[in-house]
């Protein structure tokens, strides 16, 4: 199962895009701003990127589809962000186990769910040892066939506990309409 996103971003076919960063991130920031280097897979048109960007911190935005790289890199530059066409399956050499943290919000559900393991060991990859996964999963979207495809938080466990602790997880308080008790935040550290 594989989903043409260059095709989806030309024609417009993009509901994940919402105009604007994630307000659960954007609460996230104000009391715990993401300091080092941030990955930010699956990046879009950046607004999560240019959200976590801060004159303390390089914050790269990777995506698979070159428009969506093209029109997140045309926007006004808020701080020390870039962004980076490439595959989180398969980063760069310059990109592995180089980041403080990892910022995940609509990567991991709209990748086929055979690749989850895959998806838990690219972010592994790119951290350094002891670097932080911040995270919203979108457990239980409208339809089954995806993408988004859902998950549980017992599936969540199973697949990062190798690889990961948990160190915080809790309810969204703000999110996107509709997604409202649909999410888990979790904050997770690469244990290597």
């Amino acid at each position: 199962m594989s989903t043409d996103w260059e095709n989806r971003y030309l024609t417009g076919d993009m509901p994940w895009d919402k105009g604007a960063p994630h307000p659960a991130l954007v609460d996230f920031l104000k009391t715990q701003p993401l300091r080092g280097k941030v990955l930010a897979p699956g990046c879009g048109l950046g607004y999560d990127v240019r959200a976590i960007a801060r004159p303390d911190n390089e914050v790269t935005g990777v995506d698979l589809a070159p428009s969506a790289v093209a029109r997140a890199d045309a926007f006004p530059k808020s701080a020390g962000e870039t962004y980076r066409l490439a595959d989180l399956f398969a980063l760069p050499p310059e990109l592995r186990g180089t980041f403080d943290w990892a910022w995940e919000h609509t990567c991991f559900c709209a990748i086929d769910p055979e690749r989850r393991l895959d998806y838990v060991n690219a972010v592994a990859g790119a951290l350094r040892p002891g670097g932080q996964l911040l995270a919203v999963f979108y457990l239980n979207p409208d339809h089954d066939d995806g993408p988004p495809f859902g998950v549980s938080t017992a599936e969540l466990d199973a697949l990062f506990s190798p690889r990961f602790e948990l160190l915080r997880e809790w309810e969204p308080a703000r999110t996107y309409p509709g997604r409202e008790h649909r999410e888990r935040m979790r904050v997770l550290r690469c244990e290597k």
